[in-house]
């Protein structure tokens, strides 16, 4: 798996793509069905696949002070483009001159520029100026530019509901993991370096390996079963706290894993921490003997969850 930039030039070998379009933050169902079809048309023709994505996300630049919403990290984007068969990933700087080009301008950059013969993207997919193109706009200047599109159309669920990032934002905030993980086909996983911290878990006996939360979307507060993925291979079962901390001052908003029957030094490291179960919200108790046992038995809680949950490759 490649990963190119929209202000540099496309490999000879990567030209006369098929180009999967879109976001794709989350690649949860709905962008699934449009990069595999991308893929197929692909396969057909013996031509390699392309997954364009945007960064920082449109919002994020339209709306710099929103709440944190991000789903995925640009590495975990990569990652699972490269695992569903895509050959690049293209990332397009979002900026203040790629907001300001004009919808031609843009499909014009993606065929002249960047040598794609055929586009896929989402029935619901705007692009350029103010949003000013749509899929009609795309097809219409394929015909004058001469490359294929294809629009694949809203993805339900087995409830009839349509899949999308908003729904999934929503599952997780409320605390609703199950619905995210079914959504996304994968649990929903944040990515970070292990930084220092107060080290009051290892004074408790529940040492952790505090991420920064970044610009991901806040979950729901609480403690959660989690698996947590280092960077050489291993997964390991575990019990997090997400949240400020309310036993402590100040509050400081971290996610704290700790893994169960791990000991070694994470620090610097980056690791994928994926939220399987939310357990309980956060609370404050009456002194440190009173946190300790709740953290046992939320252990033991997360054991159990853990166990009723395979590990995904």
């Amino acid at each position: 798996m490649e990963r190119l930039y929209s202000d540099e030039a496309v490999p000879a070998h990567l030209r006369g793509a098929i180009v999967a379009l879109g976001n794709f933050d989350g690649f949860h169902l709905g962008h699934q069905a449009v990069v595999g079809r991308a893929i197929e048309r692909a396969s057909i023709s013996g031509r390699p696949v392309i997954v364009a994505t945007f960064d920082p996300h449109p919002a994020r630049f339209f709306r710099p002070d929103a709440p944190p919403f991000r789903l995925t990290s640009l590495d975990q984007r990569e990652r699972l483009f490269a695992a569903a068969g895509a050959d690049a990933m293209l990332v397009f700087r979002f900026d203040k001159a790629l907001a300001a080009t004009s919808a031609e301008d843009f499909v014009r950059l993606l065929v002249e520029g960047m040598g794609a013969v055929g586009v896929v993207t989402g029935a619901d997919f705007t692009f350029g100026k103010a949003r000013g193109g749509s899929v009609a706009t795309l097809s219409e200047l394929g015909t004058s530019m001469g490359f294929a599109v294809k629009a694949v159309d809203p993805v339900t669920d087995g409830e009839g509901h349509v899949v999308s990032s908003s729904r999934i934002r929503e599952a997780l905030t409320s605390g609703d993991c199950a619905t995210a993980t079914r959504l996304l086909t994968r649990p929903f996983a944040i990515e970070g370096a292990v930084v220092h911290g107060d080290k009051v878990g290892r004074e408790l006996g529940f040492p952790t390996a505090n991420v920064d939360l970044g610009r991901y979307l806040r979950p729901a507060y609480g403690v959660y079963a989690v698996r947590g993925r280092l960077p050489d291979g291993r997964v390991l079962d575990g019990a997090a706290n997400l949240g400020i901390r309310p036993q402590f001052e100040p509050p400081k908003l971290l996610l704290e894993p700790h893994f169960f029957d791990f000991s070694g030094d994470l620090y610097g490291q980056c690791v994928e921490v994926e939220l399987i179960e939310h357990i309980r919200g956060e609370a404050k108790f009456d002194g440190l003997d009173a946190l300790k046992a709740q953290i046992a038995r939320d252990c033991e809680t997360a054991r159990h969850i853990l166990a009723e949950h395979p590990r995904l490759a």
